[in-house]
């Protein structure tokens, strides 16, 4: 039996050189999400140095032959300091080694790869960037929760939950987000829902918004809680980190459209939601 390789024959899989690091994303979970480019850089490797959110079964594409070294970053729990990491990346690059710096999700969005890119380039270590599924989208698509959608919002604003000191971001117009972001995703924001879910009300947000809170997104583990704005506080205790968190009418597409419930022969019931949004056209 003749295995089809996973690369096309079109596909010009880019050099990668001894003494580089490539900062890739991993993608949400589902090693399927992997680009080609990261695919390629995952058997190419000699070390790769990854963060506590990359998938097992994506880790399993790895060379035989790579080294792997574990640098997690987790709120509230002993974890490496991420100057380290960093010098870390430059240290094994200048081994002449070919280094892999894995990431959940994207590396440039709420990723730190900005920062460890700007210390690779103060050391003159050639680096190259492989963009991943962000979880804020990836994530929620496999909730059945769309970003967008034109009956629903023009915009959607990305938010962390929290700063640099592990608090609520206090450099944020709450107000102003509440008033103007119809859909807004959080990152890292369980801990702390409690605080934001008020600051939003206090800036005009009605408590009633459909809330979704998916944990553990794009895996064998993803678990779904349904809520709203004025219960978020409660339900984020039934909820497992990491998560990504939806607040806005985006929400409420999910019965609809949870195609990971329909492959697996459950009803999806659409006539509600069709019934509603077509009684609001008409009014």
């Amino acid at each position: 039996m003749t295995t089809r390789s996973l690369f096309p024959s079109s596909y010009a899989a880019p050099d990668f050189q001894p003494g580089w690091v490539w900062l890739v994303g991993a993608g949400p979970g589902d090693p399927g999400l992997l680009t080609l480019n990261a695919a390629h850089a995952l058997g190419r490797a000699d070390v790769i140095v990854y963060d506590a959110l990359v998938d097992e079964r994506i880790l399993d594409l790895a060379s035989p032959k790579a080294e792997l070294i574990f640098a997690g970053k987790r709120g509230g729990r002993p974890s490496p300091k991420q100057r380290a990491i960093s010098l870390r990346l430059v240290e094994l690059a200048r081994e002449g080694r070919r280094v892999l710096r894995l990431k959940g999700g994207d590396p440039f969005v709420f990723g730190r790869g900005g920062e460890e890119a700007l210390t690779l380039v103060e050391a003159g270590v050639p680096f190259r960037v492989v963009p991943g599924v962000t979880a804020g989208i990836g994530g929620l698509a496999y909730a059945g929760i769309p970003a967008t959608h034109r009956d629903c919002n023009s915009a959607v604003t990305f938010i962390t939950g929290h700063s640099v000191t592990g608090e609520v971001p206090d450099n944020l117009d709450w107000e102003a987000l509440a008033r103007g972001a119809p859909v807004i995703i959080l990152y890292m924001a369980v801990k702390h829902m409690a605080r934001i879910a008020d600051k939003l009300i206090e800036g005009g947000r009605d408590p009633g918004e459909p809330v979704a809170f998916v944990s553990h997104a794009a895996t064998e583990r993803q678990q779904v809680v349904e809520t709203t704005l004025g219960s978020a506080a409660e339900a984020a205790a039934q909820v497992e980190p990491p998560a990504v968190i939806a607040i806005g009418p985006v929400v409420s597409l999910r019965p609809a459209l949870d195609w990971m419930a329909a492959a697996k022969g459950e009803r999806v019931l659409i006539a509600d939601l069709l019934g509603a949004r077509r009684a609001d056209e008409a009014v």
